[in-house]
């Protein structure tokens, strides 16, 4: 069942003998003496939350054992599996379900997670009436989960592998960043993302704070660190130069791989330096260890490489038609070889590099008919493992049992509110070739209705592309993908090329309350170039034809806060009453999350236009809701709001620092972060003028940052064809230039101008009219500058716009009509 393969040798070196006798159980624990350190700190002083992260084999897990190992108090444990099901906080629920006896006093919203564990039912309140709104339904969740661990602490929670984990894990780990459990140290283990590369957990902590995660990295062992093993575990008093050299340089430092190599060599004897002596890569080592047993053995491991990390020997038995009996006997005897290890609950793979070499040489062949016989006997089980079922079949070639297994997990997520998962698993439906047209067609729409925004965009919008090129597409979810495809481009920042797939995606929705939300989304008017606001008004006035026709009280909510927003950018005092409306309608108050994200969205609109007293109010008001939902994404949104609102008012103390802060921890809200660097700019600016005019020496280097920052910001914003930060970013780099080099600021101005022209919003363009004002009053263009101030006071006149207003008195000083 397993291949075989020759050893790797190395020559060089004299001979260092080794004798068998000498291997002295496990390799020694070495070179994380700092690492360990850092983290008994961490978790002595709790609540923490730390990500351990490394590559495949770094060392994690044992450095978290040797952790536990010396730490008094409870311990609450989980480890996710490479094929997660399709149930939410699964690794968390592992973690808690066996502590029932300590459970006391629970607050009753612990209650929601009573029909997720069962097992503590009689330590858990009653579940309480389910939630209209599926965001509240899964923020209560995540107090839920909260409130059991605080009930649990003082503990320590060790979440292992969360590169797999679920989205919804993924998601209350976030919320547990800025809503910490008193008592509670929570440690998780992950890989590091390969490069240009993401994973769920790393995409949730990345919208977190960055204080509110400690990081630590593993590093592959140094060559002190490798003699120090070598000399440990071959009681060597001083291993040769040379053998440290060959074994860092064929194992790159990885403790696991190192550790294998150092066992083969203890187990072998011989001089580890001579040809025919050491295999030093992993699979060469277990090749090794496999050559001498039976082929009985051979396929018992094989299949249970296939069956996963801990196999199943009840489910070997039935896959491999033997008896419990034998299955045990070879794996017994794999274990003695050391390709197992008793985890305690079991026999297992010691790693999941160990496990995946094991698999590799299993020939393809059978590999494919290990995986379609462990399908086969999991078809049994009640209820249907069917992520697992999905993993096998599509494992197996066989294409229409993954599909039918993957719809089934992703209806199952949908049903416990987790899209994101249900997406993830739809998605790879999409890559079977031979999918027919109406499975494809029906799959695609689930997919278009399943919430991505917590997928790896990188994976999920070249497969969203892919589809939509594909002309025998029907219309209904050509519409249906193309809105999600533009959904998750703005969410990238790609502004421009977001806005147009939804303009495509438009004519093809079919359903009124699909179509009006889309609307909506094209109604606003600070998102995107090349778009007048006739367009923008007529987009609004076709959402609220759709909303009324679609009877949908949320399609029709959308589109009443799409209009207030436009009307605000419009400075048509209309806005207000439909704010004042809106914000005491029981409709809003029912979702709290479109309220929140409609609050800071007017609070920036009121910014906009000049005010300030509204744009707190809101603000705060968008603050408050994000707290109590605990919707972390727009955690960024809310200190940006803040940020700019103090810029406005002039509260320029320990700005910079606060906005350096958020540029650093906004990488998942883009255009945001082009909000926030034109922000930073511009308040670098102001203190380096304030420093300059003092004589501070550091004046001119903030000075050029300023600048350096503003360049990038209009580049890429003309890039992505976001229009507000574009038109900001000019303007502050107008003014930045205008003192030494006056025709380059008018030519950044008249940049600005011409695009708030191509806009209709000539509000916008203020504070650029005001630089060519100036640089006319000194040796610029007057008949352009008077141009340009007459074309903004008609085109303000009768609106609510304050700052502009004010920015067109300054102006007329200058450039008299």
């Amino acid at each position: 069942m397993i291949g075989g393969g020759k050893d790797k040798t190395r020559g060089g070196g004299g001979p260092v003998p080794v004798r068998p006798e000498r291997l002295r159980g496990p390799v020694e624990f070495v070179g994380r003496a700092a690492e360990l350190a850092q983290l008994r700190r961490l978790v002595e002083a709790p609540p923490c939350l730390i990500l351990l992260e490394g590559e495949p084999g770094i060392g994690k897990s044992r450095l978290v054992a040797e952790l536990l190992a010396k730490l008094p108090g409870q311990h609450l444990v989980g480890e996710c599996d490479d094929v997660p099901e399709p149930f939410p906080l699964g690794v968390l629920l592992d973690a808690i379900r066996g502590s029932a006896d300590r459970l006391d006093a629970l607050s009753p919203v612990a209650g929601a997670l009573a029909p997720l564990l069962p097992e503590l039912a009689d330590a858990l309140p009653d579940a309480p009436p389910p939630l209209t709104d599926p965001a509240a339904e899964r923020h209560r969740l995540l107090r839920a989960v909260a409130a059991v661990l605080a009930a649990l602490g003082p503990a320590t929670l060790l979440l292992e592998d969360l590169h797999w984990a679920d989205p919804a894990t993924c998601e209350f780990l976030g919320y547990l960043s800025t809503h910490p459990v008193d008592g509670l140290a929570v440690v998780l283990t992950a890989r590091t993302p390969t490069p240009g590369g993401s994973t769920p957990i790393h995409d949730a902590l990345a919208r977190t704070p960055p204080w509110s995660v400690t990081r630590v990295a593993l590093n592959p062992l140094d060559a002190d660190d490798v003699r120090r093993l070598a000399a440990r575990t071959l009681r060597l008093d001083d291993p040769p130069q040379q053998l440290t050299a060959t074994l860092l340089d064929r194992t790159a430092g990885i403790p696991f791989v190192v550790e294998e190599v150092l066992r083969t060599l203890a187990e072998r004897g011989g001089d580890p330096l001579a040809d025919d002596s050491v295999p030093f890569v992993l699979r060469d080592v277990l090749l090794w260890r496999l050559r001498p047993l039976d082929e009985a053995t051979r396929e018992v491991l094989g299949a249970a490489a296939v069956l996963g990390l801990a196999p199943d020997q009840r489910i070997l038995a039935s896959a491999l038609s033997l008896d419990r009996v034998a299955v045990g006997a070879a794996m017994t005897v794999a274990h003695r070889a050391g390709l197992l290890h008793d985890a305690g609950d079991g026999l297992r793979f010691r790693h999941d590099l160990a496990r995946q070499v094991v698999y590799d040489l299993v020939p393809r062949e059978s590999r494919e008919w290990l995986h379609l016989r462990i399908a086969r006997v999991l078809e049994q089980e009640l209820p249907r493992p069917v992520a697992q079922l999905a993993h096998h079949y599509r494992r197996a070639g066989s294409g229409a049992d993954f599909v039918r297994n993957a719809e089934a997990a992703a209806d199952l997520a949908t049903e416990r509110g987790d899209d994101a998962t249900a997406a993830s698993f739809l998605l790879q439906t999409m890559d079977v070739a031979e999918l027919p047209r109406p499975v494809r067609v029906r799959l695609a729409a689930k997919l278009g209705r399943s919430a991505i925004d917590g997928l790896s965009q990188a994976e999920a919008i070249p497969v969203l592309e892919r589809l939509l090129a594909d002309r025998r597409l029907p219309p209904g979810a050509r519409g249906e993908l193309g809105l999600v495809l533009g959904r998750m481009l703005r969410q990238q920042g790609e502004a421009l090329r977001g806005y147009t797939e939804i303009e495509r995606a438009v004519p093809y929705l079919r359903a009124p309350r699909r179509k009006a939300p889309a609307l909506a989304v094209l109604a606003a008017p600070d998102t995107v170039v090349g778009r007048h606001i006739d367009d923008h008004l007529a987009r609004c006035a076709e959402a609220e034809s759709a909303a009324a026709a679609s009877g949908d009280p949320g399609a029709h909510l959308a589109v009443r806060i799409a209009r207030a927003s436009l009307l605000l950018e419009l400075g048509d005092l209309t806005a207000w009453t439909i704010i004042s409306e809106l914000r005491a309608s029981a409709e809003l108050a029912d979702r709290p999350r479109e309220h929140a994200r409609a609050c800071l969205n007017w609070a920036q609109g009121a910014l906009h236009a000049g005010h300030p007293e509204q744009a707190e109010t809101l603000l705060a008001a968008g603050r408050a809701l994000v707290d109590e939902t605990g919707y972390e994404r727009l955690t960024a949104l809310v200190e940006a709001t803040e940020l700019s609102l103090d810029r406005a008012a002039g509260r320029l103390d320990g700005l910079a620092d606060r906005l350096t802060r958020l540029v650093a921890s906004t990488e998942r809200m883009p255009v945001t972060l082009l909000d926030a660097r034109a922000e930073l700019a511009t308040v670098l600016a102001r203190t380096a003028a304030t420093a300059t005019s003092a004589g501070d020496s550091e004046g001119g280097d903030q000075m050029e940052l300023a600048e350096r920052t503003l360049r990038e910001v209009v580049a890429d914003a003309r890039r992505v064809g976001a229009i507000w930060p574009l038109v900001q970013a000019l303007s502050a780099l107008a003014r930045l230039t205008l003192d030494g080099r006056p025709d380059e600021a008018v030519r950044h101005a008249t940049d600005a101008l011409t695009l708030v022209r191509g806009k209709g919003i000539l509000a916008w363009a203020a504070e650029a009219v005001l630089v060519l004002a100036e640089a006319a009053a000194t040796a610029g263009d007057p008949a352009r500058a008077a141009a340009a101030v007459t074309e903004l006071e008609v085109g303000i006149a009768g609106r609510d716009a304050p700052l502009a207003l004010a920015t067109l008195r300054r102006c007329r000083e200058l450039v008299p009509s």
